[in-house]
């Protein structure tokens, strides 16, 4: 083997560990960020039961409808897969309070604020 084969072979190597390492590490991070995820829903659920038994406008039907519609509206032709629940912010008065959705397809991800008027939801934004 001559010295350009040589530093060919070892530049090869090189990026290979790299490759590995950094796919390695995306896993770990994937795997990582599963249950936070996870355990936000699971505590938006129990807030979202709490703040029903407080005050009779959290209608998580309507609310998935308001998150449903804004989507539709805001980012026309975008289909997801799924919507949770990750936020309730249960606030003392009601045209305070806050929910929030997270959208997910195969395109990504969108989140969904909502705001409450009266007894109605509103989108605040879709990010």
């Amino acid at each position: 083997m001559n010295t350009a084969e040589i530093v060919v072979v070892v530049v090869v190597v090189v990026f290979l560990l790299f490759f590995l390492g950094g796919l390695a590490g995306a896993r770990a991070r994937a795997r990582h960020e599963e249950p936070d995820f996870a355990e936000h829903v699971r505590e938006a659920d129990e807030a979202l039961e709490r703040a029903r038994a407080a005050d009779k406008g959290w209608h998580r039907e309507s609310m998935e409808q308001a998150a449903r519609v804004a989507i539709g509206e805001l980012r026309p032709g975008w289909t997801f897969e799924a919507l949770q629940l990750v936020l309730v912010d249960d606030r003392p008065w009601t045209d305070e309070d806050r929910a929030h959705f997270v959208a997910t397809g195969s395109d990504g991800h969108a989140r969904v604020i909502l705001s409450r008027q009266g007894d109605r939801w509103v989108p605040d934004s879709v990010e």
